[in-house]
C-alpha cells in the first residue's frame, strides 16, 4: 500500500485528483457530471465539506477542500462510493452510446483488484497533497482553473462552467465555493 498522497490531517486543506479508471472520459456527458456536483453539494451540506476550488475535466476531477469537523478521508471514499453506483446505474439505464464499452471497461478495472466489486469507476487514489502554504494554495488554484484552457476547451479559464474559476471572476457559477484569499506575495 502506497504511503505517499495520503490524506493524513483529516481536518486540513487538501487538493485532490479524482481519476476515472483507464482516463475513461466519462464527464463528457452533462448527466455525470451533474451527478458529481450533486454529490458534491450534499457533501457540503450534510457532512461538513468545505469546497474552495474544483473543476471537472472529461475524466478527471482536482479540487481543493476540506472538513474541519469531520473526517476528509471517509466523505471522500462515500463520495467516489455513491457517484459510481450512481454513473453505473445511469449508464445501465440511460441512453449512452458507449454503454457496453464503459461497463467493461469498469468491470474489467474491478477485476484487477480483491476489493469484490462488480465495477470500479474511480481509481482508489486521490492524490492528495496537503495545502499548508498560502502561495502553495494559490498555484495549484491557478492549476485547476487553467486546467480547461491547456486542454483547448476555452480560452479564458472563468469561461469553463465547470470550474470555480467562475466563482473567483464574481460570476453565476454551478457550485458555491469558499474564496481563497489571494495572499500578498514579495519576491
Amino acid at each position: 500500500m502506497s504511503t505517499g498522497y495520503q490524506i493524513k490531517d483529516q481536518q486540513a486543506l487538501y487538493y485532490l485528483t479524482l481519476q476515472i479508471v483507464d482516463w475513461v472520459d466519462i464527464f463528457t456527458r452533462i448527466d455525470y457530471r451533474d451527478i458529481f456536483l450533486d454529490s458534491i453539494r450534499y457533501c457540503q451540506q450534510n457532512k461538513g465539506l468545505q469546497v474552495f476550488g474544483f473543476v471537472i475535466m472529461s475524466n478527471h476531477v482536482h479540487i481543493i477542500v476540506n472538513s474541519p469537523e469531520g473526517e476528509l478521508s471517509a466523505i471522500i471514499r462515500d463520495l467516489k462510493k455513491f457517484t459510481s453506483r450512481s454513473f453505473i446505474e445511469r449508464i445501465e439505464k440511460g441512453t449512452e452510446s458507449r454503454k457496453t464499452w464503459m461497463l467493461n471497461q469498469f468491470k474489467f478495472s474491478a477485476l484487477k483488484h480483491s476489493k469484490r466489486s462488480i465495477h470500479q469507476v474511480w481509481t482508489h487514489e486521490n492524490h492528495a497533497i496537503h495545502l499548508y502554504i498560502p502561495k502553495f494554495t494559490w498555484e495549484k488554484l491557478d492549476y485547476i482553473h487553467k486546467n480547461p484552457v491547456r486542454a483547448g476547451i476555452v480560452e479564458n479559464p472563468e469561461d469553463y462552467l465547470y470550474s470555480s474559476a467562475r466563482n473567483y471572476a464574481d460570476m453565476e457559477a454551478l457550485l458555491d465555493v469558499i474564496l481563497l484569499d489571494r495572499p500578498f506575495i514579495t519576491y
